[in-house]
């Protein structure tokens, strides 16, 4: 978009591959970097118009509806940041699926699925940085940011409204693969374990397990065991932040390299190893799409495989 065109009013028509989201979010796509004060001011005093009418926040916009934008844009807004040479080839490299309605990612631990709280790029911006041809690109799902593995990128609003209501009903079927510290029982199939968030004294957002928490489920299956650890897979029923994590912490066996939830004992294993972030990986999805049902997987990570080798040298039990 050219400065002068940011200095104009538009009038954008809505497309087929857009249509279906509110308002608000269809602006933010068109205006990036306006704050979200001046951008709910310009909706309610009509400076923005659909079909030369005025139109609430919460408006799904239809194809083919004429969106009046005005100059929103001020001096003061920063140019949009741009993923480095190296990011950007990480990030190509790590597409799993690439269809005209999904993006798939095997998202690299280290990277935030979307910026803020101090993060200025995430994977959603990264991505329509690398790829400004697409209009539409939405997150389907969240992961950690110290999570690597598979993330679903809408690439219209009917993909992402059917993405977001097979999860509300719990018909995608996510898997994660984690190492934690100790022997997990193979009788532990489920966690369920009520969770809220909560801020330490010096501000840190953390998760724990509190009676007056939302409920939570994770189901959990053994797939090797180790000398001091154990390979699991966990399945999230629910999907509350930072749930497999602290479902793990609260069963007595930790995550390894989990910086935020381990304990003394695996935080020295996972040294021993080498391991220097969260043995946590999305390994596999399965959802509908058009009709067709789509399983994905992704293997794990080379540093994650070396891990892996360093526990079976140690031996198995």
């Amino acid at each position: 978009m050219s400065a002068d065109s940011r200095r104009k009013v538009r009038l954008q028509a809505v497309t087929a591959e857009e249509a279906g989201q509110r308002l608000d979010n269809y602006l933010l796509r068109q205006i990036p970097g306006v704050p979200k004060t001046r951008l709910y001011r310009a909706i309610r005093k009509g400076e923005v118009r659909v079909n030369k009418g005025r139109a609430k926040p919460e408006y799904r916009v239809q194809a083919a509806d004429e969106v009046r934008i005005p100059p929103l844009s001020t001096p003061q807004l920063a140019a949009p940041a741009r993923p480095s040479k190296i990011w950007q080839g990480r990030i190509h490299d790590a597409i799993v699926m690439n269809t005209s309605d999904l993006l798939v990612i095997n998202k690299p631990s280290g990277l935030a699925v979307h910026g803020g709280s101090g993060i200025r790029l995430g994977l959603i911006e990264s991505l329509r940085s690398i790829f400004p041809e697409e209009r539409y690109l939405e997150l389907g799902h969240r992961l950690d940011r110290d999570t690597s593995g598979l993330v679903l990128i809408a690439k219209n609003a009917r993909t992402l409204r059917e993405l977001h209501s097979q999860l509300r009903e719990g018909r995608v079927d996510k898997r994660y693969w984690a190492v934690v510290h100790g022997r997990w029982p193979a009788y532990r199939r489920v966690a369920s374990a009520p969770l809220a968030k909560r801020h330490t004294p010096s501000g840190e957002r953390i998760v724990r397990v509190e009676a007056d928490g939302k409920p939570a489920r994770t189901d959990f299956r053994v797939l090797e065991r180790f000398h001091g650890a154990t390979l699991v897979e966990a399945k999230p029923i629910s999907g509350r932040t930072h749930q497999i994590r602290v479902h793990c912490q609260h069963s007595g066996h930790a995550i390894l390299g989990d910086a935020k939830y381990q304990n003394d004992q695996a935080c020295e294993l996972a040294e021993n190893l080498g391991l220097k972030r969260l043995f946590l990986h999305a390994q596999a999805i399965s959802f509908q799409l058009a009709g067709h049902t789509i399983s994905l997987e992704c293997p794990l990570g080379e540093d994650l495989k070396a891990t892996l080798h360093g526990l079976r040298m140690k031996g198995q039990r």
